[in-house]
């Protein structure tokens, strides 16, 4: 099954447990975070700082205002998101093993999505309609 929703008041971005299966390297992000997507490819080879400038420059937005900017290479399989938390700026990396994200076919500009959609987004699932799981109709 399938949930691609975040009611709680933060949302984990990704997880980078220790060598116990602990959590030492969440990411935790306000749900009052708007989350942008940046339309078109992006040149992958950018770390946080050339995403950050052309977050400013490209898109005329403030790297620095607490928003995450997430872009997608040209294969499709690879995203990077951007986040500066107040104290400092975060990079977040994402390839699928198999398929590609989805992705707004408009040629540049900003998408909007929410906290669920990224969640949908970053598991590979079609944000735009999701697909559920079955699920029981009854408990008897």
């Amino acid at each position: 099954m399938v949930l691609c929703t975040r009611e709680d008041e933060h949302f984990p971005i990704g997880i980078a447990g220790g060598d116990h299966g602990g959590a030492e390297g969440i990411a935790v992000i306000p749900s009052s975070a708007r989350v942008r997507i940046a339309m078109g490819h992006t040149d992958m080879r950018k770390g946080m700082q050339g995403l950050a400038l052309l977050v400013q420059q490209g898109l005329k937005r403030d790297p620095h205002g607490g928003d995450l900017y997430v872009f997608r290479g040209r294969a499709g399989s690879l995203v990077k998101i951007v986040w500066h938390d107040g104290i400092g700026m975060s990079l977040y990396a994402k390839r699928l093993e198999k398929g590609r994200f989805v992705w707004p076919s408009a040629k540049d500009g900003i998408v909007s999505l929410t906290a669920s959609q990224l969640a949908c987004l970053l598991d590979g699932i079609d944000w735009r309609n999701p697909q559920y799981g079955w699920r029981p109709q009854s408990a008897g």
